[in-house]
């Protein structure tokens, strides 16, 4: 199950990253360092894998991206871009095909098909054809997801979302980032600690959130009308994003976004990023790059050939794995740029105050829970969550968690759908579990927190069940791409769209969304926008009240 997971990833990849039409070359635009050539299709301009940061290879693997200094001539943005080095299954594994299919996909067949190097920090930009350097259209800003250890830009077009806000004259311009993943971005250890080098995938973004702020005005775009928008990973990265720094989203003089939109992920309680789960992922690299005996491990990681350090960093357990979304490489508290765990900067109000909308989908836990067949009883769900997840947690408050969430398979998730979709007998109420745990009631708590703090900043929230009736996984996790950049048009993409392309502009979803129905501020009431096949209706943030109130009270125990 596992390798099918990892191939269907890499296929969606491939299928996403194919042109569906030639397009004419010929569109250019001149910046003070470089002259980018893109170009046109059906009233959209590409330029697509525009570096925004120094190669981050050689003395520069494992540190925080350098600007580029230099004049770059003329880049032909025309291609698909390179995506960062990809991490889909562990490499450290025994088990026939496993061990060949992981092989595979991690360090040969994966990391061609999908162009991947370290040379990768690239941003592609998407405008209206109409656009000029003088037209000031408000911009999104997309940080692509994958658990932090996979995807690239390469996946991402955005002509639809585009076309669509300039039929609503609402136009908006789209740039999407290429950040570090895996060990290449988010590496911890107390070396890394020490050498300043943590969570470089974060910085990566900021970067070329500064990038946007340099250099979009010429492609017709406001640097002061940026949202920053994000699913999953790039959802977590959002608020992280407003969290970095304490708070200090500001580039001369000015802040680099101002809004933020969050599909599934907010924050992510996680232990310090040189303690001790976090230096076993270090060790086990150093371990299997070679490094062990060196004096400086950290300077031995940066001297390895490419393919030596990238089968390292693939010999932890990925997402895809039994660990599931206790995830080896993840943001982690560095006391600099992430100064401590999110949970607790958004209790101290050490984030941004910009107006967001955060969401989630119905069934986020069950694509996560699809390879923990040999959990059958209660205990041993006990015993997985504290064993693989909440380590730092005593065993009284992992079981009063768990026995909020039913031993019936009609009370899990895919929810509503009774006795079906139970492919092992824990299946429904693992899914639930996780998909509360990283998502939905986490979702809850970060606004309550942010209500409290700041009630004047305004937030929406969303639930959507769009999907349902999909066996086995529901309206599962990353889902909403399909939807949000119109893949699948149809009402929900059409509702949520109009929604989007109003906050963009106006920092309200609101704002000329006639025809719709009116979508309150969280704070008014705890309510949140139900999206569904073929209505959008409004239910309350209430359900299973009894675990949140768990995941509250046990909240500096259950870190990853």
């Amino acid at each position: 199950m596992r390798s099918l997971i990892a191939l269907a990833s890499c296929l969606i990849s491939l299928v996403a990253a194919v042109p569906a039409l030639e397009k004419r070359a010929g569109t250019t635009v001149t910046l003070d360092h470089a002259t980018v050539v893109g170009s046109s299709l059906l009233g959209i301009d590409s330029f697509k894998g525009i570096p925004y940061a120094q190669p981050p290879v050689e003395n520069l693997r494992l540190k925080p991206p350098q600007p580029i200094t230099s004049k770059l001539g003329t880049i032909q943005a025309t291609g698909s871009p390179k995506a960062c080095p990809q991490f889909l299954t562990s490499t450290n594994t025994s088990a026939i095909p496993n061990d060949v299919i992981t092989e595979v996909l991690d360090t040969g067949f994966l990391q061609a098909v999908t162009n991947a190097g370290e040379d990768c920090l690239t941003v592609n930009v998407q405008r209206p054809s109409s656009a000029t350097a003088s037209s000031k259209l408000p911009v999104v800003f997309w940080i692509f997801g994958g658990a932090f250890e996979f995807g690239s830009t390469q996946t991402y077009d955005a002509s639809e979302l585009i076309s669509t806000s300039v039929d609503q004259g609402k136009d908006i311009i789209y740039v999407s980032v290429n950040y570090r993943l895996g060990g290449f971005g988010f590496l911890p250890g107390a070396e890394i600690k020490k050498d300043g080098s943590a969570n470089l995938g974060h910085l990566d973004q900021r970067l070329g959130l500064q990038w946007v702020a340099d250099n979009i005005a010429k492609f017709g775009g406001d640097p002061d009308k940026v949202t920053i928008w994000g699913e999953s990973a790039g959802s977590i990265s959002v608020f992280n994003q407003m969290a970095l720094y304490n708070g200090d989203n500001t580039y001369n003089g000015k802040p680099l976004f101002r809004a933020g939109i969050m599909d599934s992920g907010s924050v992510v309680p996680a232990d310090a990023v040189d303690g001790p789960r976090a230096q076993g992922i270090y060790d086990t690299v150093v371990e299997h790059a070679g490094c062990s005996g060196s004096a400086d491990t950290l300077a031995c990681l940066r001297t390895l050939d490419y393919e030596t350090y990238l089968k390292a960093t693939t010999s932890v357990p990925s997402f895809t794995d039994y660990q599931s979304v206790a995830l080896s490489y993840v943001p982690r508290p560095d006391g600099v740029a992430l100064t401590q765990s999110p949970e607790i900067l958004v209790g101290l109000g050490d984030y941004a105050k910009i107006p967001f909308i955060i969401g989630d989908q119905e069934d986020e836990g069950t694509l996560f829970s699809l390879v923990q067949s040999n959990i059958s009883t209660t205990a041993q769900v006990v015993d997985y969550f504290k064993g693989v997840f909440f380590m730092d947690a005593t065993l009284e408050q992992v079981q009063a968690l768990v026995a909020t969430y039913p031993d019936d398979p009609a009370a899990g998730s895919p929810f509503n759908t009774g006795l079906l979709n139970n492919i092992y007998p824990q299946y429904k109420r693992i899914a639930a579990m996780l998909g509360d745990l990283v998502f939905t009631l986490t979702r809850r708590v970060f606004l309550s927190l942010a209500t409290t703090v700041n009630p004047s900043v305004p937030s929406w929230s969303y639930l959507a069940s769009y999907d349902y009736g999909t066996p086995v996984l529901g309206t599962f996790h990353a889902s909403d791409i399909l939807t949000t950049y119109g893949i699948t048009p149809g009402f929900p993409s059409s509702t949520i769209q109009k929604y989007y392309i109003s906050f963009i502009n106006t920092m309200d979803p609101n704002t000329g969304t006639t025809g719709l129905p009116t979508w309150p501020q969280w704070s008014q009431g705890n309510q949140l926008m139900h999206f569904q096949a073929l209505s959008n209706s409004l239910t309350p943030d209430t359900f299973r009240n009894e675990s949140y109130h768990v995941i509250v009270s046990s909240a500096t125990s259950f870190h990853i």
